[in-house]
């Protein structure tokens, strides 16, 4: 089996250090890592499926592949590959995939500032393979995602007995975040990860919720009385109106720089109050929420609607990627636990996701009904034949 060009998805697995012990290597690595992906990206979902997927096209992944042996693994084979995986290089391989393909697309998700910079941002989030923890112990994976396409930058899993804020400070480290605003839901809202994110020369959006009792607090009352040296010039407004899924929606952002000393918080640019109200016409039902945040970003760089488009653009990560893994992947309702196999088709599926947008699909599970209707387009998609 030919190496494949550099670039592509295989190539960067197959420089995964192979840890099987001599004795055991009947087949090509790479011959493995090509059968188990291109599986996937016929859109099969368990180790089940996968195995049967390699035998019903034995014949044509044979000819296409050429495997020395000249016959395909065993079900035991494919399993013992991802429960033995060095995962830590895994993931590293398939983040300098995605981040080859985010760089290579740099306008997508990119907007152009108030001072006329251009910023990228990206969604912090965490996510539990429920099927997996179900089975064995718990697998819990933080994700680094781009805003808007969707590329899966970077992720790494919790430690047992952790938590998702101890993980951040991994998923960031060493990365140049310049240019970059780095978003996240409350419980990431951190004095430590919003210094890092800081040091690395980025910027943070953070949502401040009542769970964050001393922070939520001062920040309501700021807004509710403000002090009497703060006068109604210093409040901006956006107001947006829209119809979708059934209802009419009204999202109102408010923001202050004349608080952001009252808060206490490293390097706060603006202080938010963000409102969020729906009707639905036919059920007359009504939805309100208020929800306070953060954000290192000043007037100067940013006007107000940036910062609604970031807010909004955080639920790429939970829409786009967590969500497609699930439901269109089949992730929670997989029971594979053993070893390290369930998060290296975590892995596996944050790069097919990533490639598939990069190729220019919108709908991932038509993408892999495209890639499932023959062998050939798998093997051509993750870089095991020529296009």
């Amino acid at each position: 089996m030919d190496r494949p060009d550099s670039t592509t998805l295989l190539a960067h697995l197959q420089d995964v250090p192979d840890q099987r012990h001599k004795k055991g290597q009947s087949f090509e690595w790479r011959y493995l890592l090509a059968l188990i992906t291109a599986a996937l990206a016929s859109g099969h979902k368990t180790m089940t499926a996968i195995c049967a997927w390699v035998h019903d096209h034995s014949a044509d992944l044979i000819r296409d592949l050429q495997p020395a042996k000249g016959r395909i693994p065993s079900y035991a084979t494919l399993r013992r590959v991802l429960i033995g995986i060095d995962i830590k290089a895994l993931e590293d391989q398939v983040a300098a995939h995605d981040q080859t393909l985010d760089q290579d697309d740099a306008t997508t998700g990119s907007l152009t500032g108030a001072d006329g910079t251009v910023w990228r941002g990206q969604a912090a989030d965490g996510k539990d393979v429920r099927g997996a923890s179900a089975h064995g112990s718990p697998v819990h994976l933080v994700g680094l995602v781009r805003h808007e396409s969707g590329y899966v930058l970077q992720e790494v899993k919790v430690k047992n007995k952790s938590n998702e804020i101890t993980a951040v400070p991994l998923l960031l480290h060493g990365r140049s975040l310049a240019g970059t605003v780095t978003t996240m839901d409350a419980l990431l809202t951190q004095q430590s990860i919003a210094e890092q994110i800081l040091a690395q020369r980025g910027h943070y959006l953070m949502v401040v919720k009542k769970n964050q009792g001393n922070l939520w607090s001062a920040i309501d009352l700021l807004f509710r009385e403000p002090p009497t040296l703060v006068g109604d010039n210093d409040l901006l407004c956006l107001r947006q109106e829209s119809k979708g899924h059934g209802r009419r929606e009204t999202r109102t952002l408010e923001s202050r720089v004349a608080l952001n000393d009252y808060v206490n918080w490293h390097g706060v640019g603006q202080v938010l109050r963000r409102t969020y109200h729906s009707v639905a016409p036919t059920t007359g039902k009504v939805r309100h929420e208020v929800t306070y945040g953060l954000t290192s970003l000043s007037r100067a760089q940013v006007l107000l609607e940036h910062v609604e488009w970031f807010w909004r653009q955080h639920w790429t990560i939970e829409n786009r990627v967590h969500y497609v893994r699930d439901d269109t992947m089949g992730e929670d309702r997989g029971q594979t636990h053993k070893g390290n196999a369930a998060q290296a088709l975590a892995a596996l599926r944050n790069a097919l996701i990533t490639l598939i947008r990069y190729r220019g699909w919108t709908n991932v599970a038509a993408a892999l009904r495209h890639y499932g209707s023959s062998p050939q387009r798998a093997l051509q998609l993750i870089g095991a034949l020529a296009t």
